[in-house]
């Protein structure tokens, strides 16, 4: 009963003190940037034209997940994304005693460009992921896409991260 009551005290108190001192969700801040209904279209790379998919789903489910927007078309949307790859690049990070890679670095650029009320604003955000292989192994396909969408999750986040802050600075 004490342990219940003491749990339930703790809760309370730091409800409280996130409501006191203003706290407000990220996501808050990126809708004020973005609006509630955004479209994306991913520019296909000649080079690479299958990751163009895994780009596109990872920022689709971003956009659900952390902004808390719908996704809809051009026409209906309040903001637009378009993206853009540059080509992914493997650098090996780790090499074995008798000189095998053992470990790479994915690393990718994504080139961002929203529109929202008749202005455009362009973001360039990276992405890493470090992932290992057998000595002496060929990176089969499904460990560069694995690494490609952990890349390009984290390059998304950090275009997240940039319109929350933006979002932050208009309100201040």
């Amino acid at each position: 009963m004490y342990l219940r009551a003491m749990q339930i005290t703790i809760i309370a108190t730091v409800v409280v003190l996130f409501i006191a001192c203003g706290y407000k969700p990220s996501s808050k801040f990126s809708r004020d940037i973005l609006g509630e209904k955004i479209s994306t279209s991913v520019k296909i790379s000649a080079q690479d034209p299958a990751n163009t998919v895994i780009i596109k789903d990872a920022i689709d489910k971003a956009i659900v997940e952390v902004f808390r927007a719908s996704l809809t078309d051009r026409v209906h949307s309040d903001a637009h994304l378009i993206l853009n790859i540059e080509n992914p690049r493997y650098t090996p990070v780790q090499y074995n005693v008798n000189g095998y890679v053992i470990a790479y670095r994915m690393s990718l650029v994504l080139n961002i460009t929203r529109y929202h009320n008749g202005i455009s604003k362009k973001y360039r955000t990276r992405g890493t992921y470090d992932f290992s292989v057998a000595p002496n192994a060929v990176v089969t396909d499904q460990e560069r896409f694995e690494a490609i969408k952990n890349s390009a999750q984290k390059a998304i986040q950090s275009f997240i991260a940039k319109v929350s802050a933006e979002g932050a600075r208009s309100k201040e």
